[in-house]
């Protein structure tokens, strides 16, 4: 076998390990690694147009098929631009590897041009930041970091001078067998023997959802069924339990509907099911509530427990459902079942009147007539912002489609990047962008990335020419609108230039017709519509006591708005309530 340098040793080991791509921008320092990718067939440099793009495409890589993937930055401002990439990737669990290519070794604390210190800098996003100063640290250091983001399920940053990438590697240097997958968890007996006595005293039994039940749709229907518990979801569990659901009352935090809020505060023991949910003033504060997670550091740090658990959700409810008593009193979920319903009826009407032919056009206009023409295995990429409020309210999940944003890192600009990842996985497969006027222009660079690899993404773009959520949030600190509004150009104009589909929609009869168009051209596409920025009121009954961001201190906020086919779900379960 003929000798190789670290940077061949390096792609080979990542290559070993699963990846399939590496994303960044080439640049000095980080040259020697591209070379390497250049001579291995069995893995694609992505060449995108920022460094940002690359982690957060990284990123939507590994949350669609659950694998490691990468990317890299050259040395200073390149790798420092990674950054919100990965710091996204870290908080949405998924496992990434970041080369963080570094100066000359024998410059590194001498003020040289382009010098940052990475270890420090990506520290706090990351399970594991070290840097490879001399050749024989190949590969033991790679693999360590290998199995740190796919073990504890983040991000690992391996910083690289340019110098130790073109030597030598070692001959005789030590390869070991990659870990590639998670383990199960399951929680010890005498866990689950307590949980199995609680939810046995209970009368009010509620069950709240996030990504952590992810595999577990399945095993949390059948323990809703036993205790008859209503099911409650955060904005990341949506996708995994709310279809197929006839328990389902909804979700909970300021994007909420439905009866998730209710239910959450009037059952006696809240079990919280794989969910990190961060607004704490959601979570009540008297009746008993268990959590159980996969991660350990997740119990207990959003509110109160009476019981932690330690374990997979799948695992947990094995374990847990043939003890519990089967109970037979269903008046609770009955109650919630029907505010939910109700609560759902309430806020449609505002979605109903005349928007077909309401100008500028409501964006939840735009969202149901995506979420009707979507293929049943699309996968949206959402924007931060009001495309939260659309996805969440009406993009209807079915066990095949997913949804993936800046849910928990809360970061601008997410949509897009996150559709290169997803749509690399898979070609074939429908991706949608969900984007706002905002997020799209802060890295709307990388539409000539979707070009330049004739990537199909079809990017639906919310254009109110303002920052939506940001101008909510100053109203309800009571602080008038400043700095919100955007001034736009016609992005259909643009893509063209560009050389993908383009076409811009002002009205709403031109809406359905412009995305059927969109999605039966080859390549990528751009629809550009014109949306009402005034789309989103406040109910009448609101609390001013508010703090920064998406946390409340109140009880119950229903943005006003619609909730597409989630209201015809809930009028099913209702009627599958058994009558007297």
């Amino acid at each position: 076998m003929a000798k190789q340098n670290v940077s061949e040793q390096f792609v080979d080991i990542l290559v070993r390990a699963g990846v399939k791509r590496l994303y960044g921008v080439v640049g000095d320092s980080l040259n020697p690694v591209v070379d390497a990718v250049r001579r291995n067939a069995a893995v694609e440099w992505v060449q995108v147009r920022h460094e940002e793009t690359a982690a957060f495409a990284a990123g939507a890589e590994a949350q669609i098929t659950g694998t490691l993937a990468a990317c890299a930055g050259s040395c200073g401002p390149g790798n420092l631009h990674l950054i919100n990439g990965l710091y996204d990737a870290h908080r949405s669990m998924a496992p990434v590897l970041a080369l963080a290519s570094h100066i000359p070794s024998s410059e590194i604390g001498l003020g040289y041009f382009q010098e940052t210190h990475p270890e420090l800098l990506f520290q706090e996003c990351s399970h594991y930041n070290e840097m490879i100063s001399n050749p024989q640290q190949m590969p033991r250091l790679l693999q360590t970091a290998i199995q740190h983001a796919i073990g504890r399920g983040g991000v690992s940053v391996v910083s690289m001078p340019g110098d130790i990438a073109s030597q030598q590697a070692p001959e005789k240097s030590i390869e070991h067998a990659l870990v590639t997958s998670r383990p199960s968890v399951k929680p010890g007996d005498e866990e689950i023997d307590k949980l199995c006595r609680m939810i046995d005293k209970a009368k009010r039994v509620t069950l709240f959802c996030g990504s952590g039940t992810a595999g577990a749709h399945a095993e949390v229907m059948e323990f809703a069924e036993r205790v008859k518990a209503p099911v409650g979801h955060a904005l990341r569990g949506k996708e995994w339990i709310q279809y197929d659901n006839p328990y389902d009352v909804g979700m909970s935090g300021l994007l909420g509907y439905g009866a998730a809020y209710e239910a959450t505060n009037e059952c006696d023991l809240l079990i919280l099911l794989g969910t990190d949910f961060p607004y704490n003033a959601f979570l009540p504060t008297d009746v008993k509530i268990v959590q159980v997670d996969v991660r350990p550091e997740h119990l207990g740090r959003r509110s109160k427990l009476d019981l932690a658990v330690w374990g997979d959700v799948r695992e947990t409810l094995r374990a847990l459902t043939p003890r519990v008593k089967v109970k037979t009193d269903r008046k609770f979920l009955d109650r919630m079942l029907k505010k939910h319903a109700d609560a759902l009826e309430g806020v449609v009407k505002a979605y109903t009147r005349k928007v077909d032919k309401h100008v500028p056009i409501h964006p939840e206009y735009v969202a149901s007539v995506l979420d009707e023409l979507a293929d049943d295995d699309a996968v949206f990429t959402v924007d931060t912002g009001m495309c939260n409020v659309w996805a969440a309210r009406y993009l209807t999940p079915n066990g095949k489609r997913r949804v993936i944003g800046s849910f928990s890192h809360g970061s601008m600009a997410n949509a897009l990047p996150q559709a290169i990842g997803a749509q690399f996985t898979d070609r074939n497969r429908q991706v949608v962008s969900m984007s706002g006027d905002g997020g799209f222009t802060m890295l709307m660079g990388d539409f000539l990335t979707l070009v330049q690899y004739d990537l199909p993404v079809k990017v639906v773009l919310f254009n109110n020419s303002s920052l939506g959520m940001v101008e909510l949030e100053m109203l309800v600190a009571g602080l008038p609108s400043f700095g919100t509004t955007n001034k736009n150009p016609d992005f259909a104009a643009i893509a063209r230039a560009a050389g993908a589909y383009g076409v811009r929609v002002e009205k709403p009869k031109q809406l359905e017709g412009a995305l059927k168009d969109a999605f039966k051209h080859k390549g990528p596409a751009l629809v550009d519509v014109v949306t009402d920025p005034n789309a989103l009121s406040i109910p009448p009954k609101i609390s001013a006591d508010m703090v920064t961001g998406f946390a409340l201190s109140a009880s119950k906020i229903v943005l006003d708005g619609g909730v597409g086919r989630m209201l015809q779900m809930a009028r099913s379960n209702l009627r599958n309530v058994p009558r007297p």
